[in-house]
């Protein structure tokens, strides 16, 4: 097996958010996931709202799933036109759904204040009840849809 080409996983994108974590598989580590620098630029605008998120929710937040290649995106059943497949998402690990619209409510407010755009705000939950938020903010053209999906 060939080695996998590694990228500066510490590389930070925000003052509590490395490329690591926002590139990391933890089901298909074996998968090339190395973002390009458009998508690492696409990355840090969405941190910027990560790192509001955190200091409003008074926590860490655990990302889930950030950055996917085209190839890992198929893996993990991802959408063809993914907003995770341009580094513009994020799904954001809870606790539950409380935790989830608490989020989701912050994220809200600050778009509000800011008067910034999102794309997507999706709670989301999996046949076996693990809940998480995907948000996602693209350079341009965001829809601002807010849906849960079950």
């Amino acid at each position: 097996m060939e080695p996998i080409i590694q990228l500066n996983s510490e590389a930070k994108l925000s003052d509590h958010f490395t490329l690591g974590e926002m590139t990391k598989s933890s089901s298909h580590p074996e998968v090339y996931n190395i973002p390009s620098h458009e998508a690492i630029a696409n990355l840090r605008r969405l941190c910027v709202w990560l790192e509001v998120l955190r200091e409003r929710a008074g926590r860490s937040i655990v990302i889930n799933s950030g950055y996917r290649s085209p190839q890992l995106n198929r893996k993990v059943g991802g959408a063809p036109t993914s907003n995770h497949l341009t580094g513009c998402a994020a799904d954001i690990r809870t606790s539950g759904m409380e935790q989830a619209i608490t989020y989701a409510a912050i994220l809200l407010a600050y778009a509000r204040e800011s008067q910034q755009e999102f794309d997507e705000l999706l709670i989301e939950k999996n046949r076996y009840g693990a809940v998480w938020l995907h948000f996602a903010v693209r350079p341009k053209e965001n829809r601002r849809k807010v849906a849960f999906i079950n």
